[in-house]
């Protein structure tokens, strides 16, 4: 069993930057996959990121691509998204997730693990 912590997020303006963090316990996860999904108030989970195991490749959605960096520390057994250029429209509560399975994917029944999700919000 994995469990996910979740950290960072908060209240920013738009154009300010923001990191996210994803701790995960239990096991290593140097080979499992990661992503980052969210969630705005009345809308679907939507895919932001993806990074494979091992950090060989990774996956963006477009309306983040250049703006967002997802990243894994296995050495930390922790999984990032790095957010500049922060828009309103990226507001909402951001979730990692991780599979088991190397490839990056983008649906959420992919992914076997979730963290409690943390809250962004953006001003204008």
């Amino acid at each position: 069993q994995v469990h996910l912590v979740q950290s960072g997020g908060g209240l920013v303006q738009a154009g300010d930057s923001l990191r996210l963090s994803c701790t995960a316990s239990g096991r290593t996860i140097s080979a499992n996959a990661m992503a980052w999904f969210r969630q705005a108030p009345g809308k679907e989970r939507e895919f932001v990121a993806s990074i494979s195991g091992f950090g060989h490749n990774t996956d963006y959605a477009d309306s983040v691509k250049g703006r967002f960096t997802i990243s894994k520390d296995d050495a930390k057994n922790t999984g990032y998204l790095h957010m500049n250029s922060l828009k309103p429209e990226d507001a909402a509560t951001y979730y990692c997730a991780l599979r088991w399975a190397i490839p990056t994917g983008r649906l959420v029944n992919e992914y076997n693990f979730w963290g409690q999700g943390t809250q962004v919000t953006v001003s204008s």
